[in-house]
Formats: structure tokens, sequence, C-alpha cells
């Protein structure tokens, strides 16, 4: 089974839960995507399902994807990205895969870019504090300062300097899946997730497995600092006496 649909960000928007509780949500508009190809273990050395989604006009389309479009008989997709998996039972070219493939209370993954900022400096790009705004510093205030000794000549890899802040590829893991809107196409997840209004995003299943937490009934009530458990107490009342 396709644990994974493509869509884009419509934004963020605060719903009630059960409880009466504010809860901030993202939605997104996930499918329905298209099968545009498959990839065999025979012919290409793995297995792998290569999903499309979007809508592209014909004059913005090259003649070698026209081609593969109308070989495969699906429409034309402004996105397309694979996704690896173990069998391709039941899985056909050109079949639809819609936001049903995902329930209430699962969890799942989120891909995307980032915003772009552009050029920025460090101040912005990597919180620096700046220098100070007294002793004749009045243009310097959001300088880098130093960026090395005297030796090496030269800026080490890895300085934090000013540069392109944003527009990277990003993964958000574990987000609960609140609703599934099935006739409007739309997912809305739990939490924010990466990417202006109306990025490209990727929605699959998540692989970050949780980890139960197991407390000891004596290790419930030991408290935090230097005291003693509530038991130890009662043991030295009952000495006293």
């Amino acid at each position: 089974m396709i644990g994974a649909i493509l869509g884009q960000k419509l934004g963020m928007t605060r719903i009630f839960n059960n409880n009466n509780r504010v809860v901030s949500v993202s939605l997104v508009k996930a499918g329905p995507c298209y099968i545009t190809g498959l990839r065999t273990a025979e012919k290409d050395g793995y297995t792998a399902v290569r999903l499309g989604y979007g809508e592209l006009k014909e004059n913005r389309v090259s003649k070698p994807l026209e081609g593969y479009f109308k070989k495969n008989n699906v429409p034309r997709a402004r996105w397309m990205k694979e996704f690896r998996m173990d069998k391709l039972d039941g899985v056909v070219v050109g079949q639809a895969v819609k936001t049903d493939i995902f329930a209430p209370g699962e969890y799942v993954d989120v891909s995307g870019y980032t915003k772009g900022k552009g050029f920025q400096g460090v101040v912005k790009r990597h919180n620096f504090r700046g220098g100070p705004r007294t002793h004749g510093q009045s243009d310097r205030l959001r300088a880098p300062g130093a960026i090395g000794a005297q030796r090496p000549q030269r800026v080490l890899k890895g300085t934090r300097m000013a540069g392109h802040m944003g527009n990277e590829w990003t993964t958000i893991m574990r987000l609960e899946v609140v609703k599934v809107l099935p006739e409007n196409d739309i997912l809305v997840l739990k939490g924010s997730i990466p990417g202006p209004d109306g990025g490209f995003t990727v929605v699959q299943k998540t692989h970050k497995k949780r980890r139960q937490k197991v407390i000891i009934e004596a290790e419930r009530h030991k408290p935090k600092g230097k005291g003693k458990a509530p038991g130890e107490f009662e043991k030295q009342k009952q000495k006293k006496k």
C-alpha cells in the first residue's frame, strides 16, 4: 500500500479538539495524485512508485516529458517524486492516490522547501548579538566581528557568516493527522509545516518509532532534588515512636 502523497500547503488556522482546547493546524491540499511510472527490481534494480501532482499546460512541458505522459496515459504533472516500496502488488500506472490513505490519529512526516529569505546578515541568519552601541561603534551594530585568528590566513570551513538563508529541503517528523476531508482532498495536520502558502509538500507516513517511556512506581514519587521519598519519612516516624 502506498503511504505517501503530494500536495500544496494552503495555510494555517485554529480548531477546537474534543477537549475544547484550541489547536493550531496546517491545511494541505493533497492529491489526487496519479501513478506516472513504476520501478521494478528486474529492470531498474529497485522497486518504487513515481507519483505526479499538479496541473501543467501543454506549452510548459518539454517534448520528452510530453511523450512520457502520453505513453503512460496520465495527466501532465507539475511535480513528480519517487517513493521506495517493498512490493508492487495491486499498483498500476494511472492509479489515483487520494487522502483516504490516511486516517485521523495517524502520524506523518511532512517535507518541503522552507521560506526563502534571500541574502541575510549574521544577526538574522545565525542570531548573532552584534557589536556594542557605544565607543564609536555607530556602524558596527550588526557586524559579525572577528572571523578567526592570525593563522591560518584563510577563512575556515563552516564559519558562520552572512549568506543565503532559507529555501532548504526540510522534514518535520511525527505530525498528527487531526482530520481528513476526502471530499475536498484536504489534510488537517497538527502544528506547522515548512514552506510558504502554496508551496510544494510531501506527506508520508512517519518512519520514526515512538519510544515508550517506562516509569517505575517507586521512582514516580521520588523528589528531583535532595529530598527524601514519602516512604522514607514514614519509616523515620515509626522508629521515633
